[in-house]
């Protein structure tokens, strides 16, 4: 099969990889109930090593850079309490965290979420991250530019591998909320 973006040398759907993938992804890709079918979402398999988005995109095509997103884990305090939520911008962007993503949550305080906490509550690798898969009582938050993005590369919950999928897939996540200059 042949990726939809990118020059990648292995690459399948991602319902026939799924012991590529985490348990809490695979078992979201097995339970697809998304506008787009999931013959759509396409894994490539990749060199862990050359994980890291800039680094990725010199190895496999510079066109990347502009077509891939990243999936950052963050926590909302106020009194106390801390509620963790997901972000999805353009890798050329950074996430608002202090201004956006505070509001949203209605919260006094926001910030990225401890290592420890982004990976033992997603069940995924951190630098893999992705939002297919995140626990369903959380918001993900995600940049309107993402969604106006044809094919977007993403996490697949490990380092190593990539998904591709539609942009558009993602304003039908669970907990999905669309917002204008989450990316900056």
């Amino acid at each position: 099969m042949r990726a939809p973006l990118g020059n990648f040398d292995n690459a399948g759907r991602a319902l026939d990889r799924l012991e590529e993938l985490t348990p809490p992804v695979a078992d979201a890709v097995r339970a697809w109930s998304g506008d787009v079918p999931v013959e759509q979402l396409v894994y490539v398999d990749t060199d862990p090593a050359i994980a890291d988005t800039a680094v990725f995109a010199e190895h496999h095509g510079p066109g990347l850079l502009d077509q891939s997103a990243n999936c950052v884990v963050v926590a909302g305090k106020r009194g106390g309490e801390s509620t963790p939520a997901a972000c999805v911008v353009l890798s050329r962007t950074r996430v608002d965290v202090n201004g956006v993503v505070r509001r949203q949550l209605g919260a006094r305080k926001a910030s990225f979420a401890a290592m420890d906490t982004a990976v033992g509550e997603t069940g995924m690798e951190y630098g893999g991250i992705t939002p297919i898969g995140l626990p369903a009582s959380w918001p993900l938050l995600v940049d309107s530019a993402v969604l106006d993005t044809e094919w977007v590369l993403i996490g697949s919950g490990r380092r190593r591998g990539k998904l591709i999928v539609p942009g558009k897939i993602f304003g039908g996540l669970p907990g999905a909320v669309v917002l204008e200059g989450l990316g900056v």
